[in-house]
């Protein structure tokens, strides 16, 4: 079985890479800018899992790159049997200070890689009649971010996106579902200081911020036969902030 984690050169894609490598799946790690972070990534996995860990480049904001991904995974690792569209980008800015590059890199980037990297998956998914997508959205794509607009309008989209193509796929064996993680410790998390970190946590009714790990393991379940019932589902992994 073949996995490919679209941004998992760090946070929590690097977190999913390492649990699919631990079960044994082949793993496309795929980068844009963290060619080294990929490939030290898919080196350690390799040695420490016995798994195919391999890096691969692909800009999922543009059609072409992900198709030359898709090309060079099938020539290295095979088929994916199971997508994880993971890879985003996030800035905190005023709704009026939105650039036209800001909105189309985050949009592109996340809503528009889903799509791409979808469409590549899913005739070897419909002509095998299995497979598994699992699309990572956040909370604030639930309820919205102030400050955030353009991230949180990525990700409703990014949520809209799974219910529809569920219900399309379903007959042909095909699982769509959808993480919405709340504050998670990644580098996006990086810009905020300590007291903001610490009000978030306690704004968080388990009163602990999120790890990578905790969607790692959310995605491992979707991914397994124990959620084969399941499909169209917005899974949220947040500490109970968003209800």
């Amino acid at each position: 079985m073949t996995v490919l984690i679209t941004g998992s050169s760090r946070g929590i894609g690097a977190a999913t890479a390492r649990a699919f490598a631990r079960a044994k799946y082949s793993v496309a790690i795929n980068y844009n800018k963290s060619k080294e972070a990929a490939q030290q990534l898919a080196d350690e996995l390799s040695r420490e899992y016995g798994a195919d860990c391999l890096a691969f480049y692909g800009n999922t904001a543009d059609s072409e790159s992900v198709r030359e991904m898709f090309k060079n995974i099938r020539s290295q690792l095979g088929e994916v049997d199971v997508l994880i569209n993971n890879a985003g980008v996030s800035n905190q800015k005023l709704f009026t200070d939105i650039t036209d590059d800001d909105w189309r890199e985050t949009l592109g980037v996340s809503l528009d890689g889903a799509f791409y990297c979808s469409r590549e998956a899913l005739p070897h998914m419909i002509r095998q009649k299995s497979g598994v997508i699992i699309n990572i959205s956040s909370m604030w794509g639930e309820v919205g971010a102030s400050c955030e607009v353009h991230y949180s309008a990525a990700k409703a989209g990014i949520i809209g996106l799974t219910k529809a193509l569920a219900k399309e796929v379903a007959p042909s064996g095909i699982r769509v579902n959808c993480i919405a993680p709340g504050v998670i410790m990644t580098d996006m998390m990086k810009s905020f200081d300590e007291e903001t970190l610490e009000e978030l946590r306690l704004e968080t009714p388990l009163e602990r911020l999120g790890t990578p790990d905790d969607i790692a393991e959310a995605a491992m379940f979707l991914a397994s036969e124990r959620a084969s019932f399941i499909t169209g589902q917005i899974l949220g992994v947040n500490g109970g902030f968003v209800v």
